[in-house]
């Protein structure tokens, strides 16, 4: 298709390759059913929705590959969004696996934690459904936990159950995921900025500290349009993109059931809308 000014957009969207509750398919059909015309489905760790539904897309729809690396070190957690980058790429394949592994070792710490700790237990069958999933984690653990009568809702599970976990367990450097992104000819982005650790909010000279620390290992931009943000954060992420010359995306961060947000909820009407790294950035995608 060719990508104009006037269309909108979703870039962070999940399917059921993660935690979101749409297949691949599903999302897709409700793709056409908006006016969003370029999207990507970032699923956390993994690229096997943008593989199964590439052969699917209309002309009137470009999708973009993606991919959201849950990333942590000494500094603090992180979100590094991959876009348009050859799946096929080894350094990335290994990245990926990487990253697989260890949410699968985080998976289950929590059921022998909420175990040991709340004494929740569950049959081995849905146990074995809940590992069938392509990279299960918290939000199939909450649903399991409400199938069961544990919780009342996600949140409730969250909050008063499973973050009580503590990790102190192996995860993706942010200079790994950012390097892997950019060695397959991908574009890596700051997912939700100002999202730290649990509740933490960073802004202003936090925030400037954390997006000089990444462009020291080759981050190129910033999710400033997010279901999620005050105007003030917007503009202040608007800002900063501004002054380091970064690419700006727009995304929802959809989960089908698992939020209450809707696709293409991001804050932005349209590309021509947007500022100069935005306009910036889809043009990279054009190449």
């Amino acid at each position: 298709m060719k990508v104009d000014e006037r269309i909108k957009i979703d870039l962070h969207i999940h399917t059921t390759v993660s935690d979101g509750t749409d297949t691949p398919m599903q999302l897709l059909e409700k793709i056409k059913e908006t006016e969003i015309s370029l999207f990507s489905i970032t699923d956390h760790d993994d690229v096997k929705g943008c593989i199964q539904i590439a052969d699917c897309i209309p002309s009137s729809i470009k999708l973009i590959n993606g991919i959201e690396f849950s990333c942590k070190d000494e500094k603090g957690k992180y979100h590094i969004l991959g876009y348009d980058f050859d799946v096929n790429n080894q350094q990335m394949k290994d990245v990926v696996n990487l990253a697989h592994s260890y949410r699968i070792e985080k998976v289950l710490s929590r059921l022998q934690f909420i175990e040991q700790k709340f004494g929740f237990t569950f049959q081995q069958k849905d146990i074995d459904a809940l590992f069938k999933n392509h990279n299960p984690g918290k939000p199939h653990i909450a649903n399991l936990m409400i199938q069961y009568g544990y919780a009342d809702s996600i949140d409730q599970a969250f909050v008063q159950y499973l973050n009580k976990k503590k990790f102190h367990s192996k995860n993706i450097h942010p200079k790994h995921a950012i390097e892997a992104i950019r060695s397959s000819g991908g574009i890596p982005i700051l997912a939700h900025p100002t999202y730290g650790s649990g509740d933490e909010l960073i802004l202003s000279n936090q925030m400037k500290e954390r997006i000089e620390y990444l462009m020291d290992f080759g981050l190129e931009g910033l999710e400033a349009y997010y279901s999620g943000f005050t105007n003030r954060i917007q503009n202040e992420l608007l800002d900063f993109a501004k002054n380091y010359h970064l690419y700006v995306t727009a995304g929802s961060d959809y989960h089908g059931a698992n939020k209450m947000i809707e696709l293409g909820q991001n804050n932005l009407n349209a590309i021509e809308d947007g500022p100069e790294g935005l306009k910036r950035f889809i043009k990279r995608l054009k190449g």
